[in-house]
């Protein structure tokens, strides 16, 4: 990720942390002090955030060195060194628990996203992601879910159209919504819309959809959809998606399944800073 990205995010975690300095360090440890420290798997997992952690020790402190042993996207086990640190005492403790905030639950977001993700192997069925991101987090949590082998549906409401319940509530029907879409926007946005019965999935691709949406079909129905659909529309899987019946889904034949989980109920990694 960019710094410029980053950046922001991190100093205002810091502010929030750290309002009028680190009261306890700085009362007790030497301003000279030195450490050395080290970031430490305690269970099995995907990391996602270790350049994030590090670069929350150079924003306090530029000369602190911070040596990434295990890249994002990979599979770490307990007992493996993340990255090691080294520097001002004082610095690596301000550092510490802004930094395993966001590596615990960056890396808990990429190890609940493997899972459906390796769920749904053998099938054509990608993983998606979707809005139901923390406030201000979203670039972060979003970077997550890729490094976990997932796949990044619409980052913001700026992105694509995406007709949904309350929409057609207002504009009457499929049809009406999507042909209203493509008079007011640019050429080459895409339109999804979605869909809880078969007979608007029929309405959705007479009125030229790039994507329709399944919302809450049985499998049943999904199924008959794929079948009906044949391939002219990319189709997403949506709604109460959990990894014990995540295979199931896959199975009908549905291009994409989105899971809002992946980025609200997840759990976050155990990961510690060790001080050695």
């Amino acid at each position: 990720m960019k710094s410029d990205d980053v950046d922001p995010i991190i100093e205002s975690a810091l502010e929030e942390d750290m309002p009028g300095g680190d009261l306890t360090s700085e009362s007790i440890i030497p301003a000279d002090s030195e450490s050395q420290a080290v970031f430490l798997a305690k269970e099995e997992g995907i990391l996602a955030g270790i350049e994030i952690a590090c670069r929350v020790f150079e924003k306090i402190d530029p000369n602190i060195r911070c040596a990434r042993r295990v890249e994002d996207g990979s599979r770490i086990h307990p007992g493996d060194r993340l990255a090691e640190l080294a520097g001002n005492s004082v610095a690596l403790l301000k550092g510490e628990r802004t930094a395993l905030n966001f590596l615990q639950r960056l890396s808990g977001i990429a190890t609940l996203t493997g899972k459906y993700v390796k769920a749904v192997e053998g099938y054509k069925a990608k993983i998606l992601d979707t809005r139901k991101t923390t406030p201000l987090l979203r670039r972060l949590e979003k970077y997550a879910v890729k490094m976990g082998g997932g796949t990044n549906h619409r980052f913001c409401l700026s992105d694509m159209v995406m007709i949904k319940d309350n929409h057609l509530q207002i504009a009457g029907s499929v049809g009406a919504a999507i042909e209203r879409a493509r008079e007011n926007v640019n050429p080459g946005i895409r339109i999804e819309v979605e869909t809880t019965t078969l007979a608007m999935v029929r309405e959705a691709v007479r009125s030229g959809a790039d994507m329709i949406m399944l919302d809450n079909m049985s499998l049943a129905e999904m199924k008959e959809a794929v079948a009906w659909v044949n391939r002219r529309v990319p189709l997403e899987a949506s709604g109460n998606v959990r990894l014990s019946r995540v295979k199931e889904i896959a199975a009908t034949g549905v291009d994409f399944i989105s899971v809002g989980g992946l980025t609200h109920s997840y759990e976050s990694l155990d990961i510690s800073l060790e001080f050695l």
